[in-house]
């Protein structure tokens, strides 16, 4: 396609993107599925792992892998669920704690510069398209589970 499509220009921006975050990460021996990982477990009381992959979007085997190998380097502890004996909570350990104040620094960084770049009113116009994109795919407003 000579044209720039919409599902081109998310993935090209996605792609750069996510190359500067694991740019930033491979600095302190990390990766960017690592800090979103630590991003999204809850510092204080810890997060079910049942709850922590719809919560990243991510599939149980792939966080399964992203646990198991944060677990050997000491960023996070496992701990039987109190509520759930059968469940697990994911915990930060103190070293998990540093690694995750060390990323969202990152993610605060990013979006500060683009803030400073871009006005507040186009952010809001970016903000309310992908929020329709969101919305739309996720009620299958393009295609429908029976075409074919």
């Amino acid at each position: 396609m000579k044209d720039r499509t919409i599902d081109y220009i998310l993935r090209t921006t996605w792609l750069t993107v996510q190359k500067m975050y694991n740019e930033e990460a491979a600095k302190f021996d990390s990766t960017m599925a690592t800090g979103f990982t630590l991003l999204s477990i809850d510092p204080e009381k810890g997060t079910p792992s049942t709850a922590l992959g719809p919560k990243m979007g991510m599939e149980a085997t792939s966080l399964s892998r992203i646990l198991k190998s944060m677990e050997k380097r000491g960023l996070i502890k496992r701990q039987p669920n109190p509520d759930d004996g059968r469940g697990v909570i994911i915990s930060l350990t103190e070293f998990g704690r540093e690694k995750r104040d060390y990323s969202k620094d990152r993610v605060l960084t990013f979006n500060e510069t683009i803030k400073k770049e871009v006005s507040a009113e186009k952010l809001q116009h970016f903000y309310e398209v992908a929020d329709r994109i969101n919305y739309m795919v996720t009620n299958k407003k393009i295609y429908k589970q029976n075409d074919k």
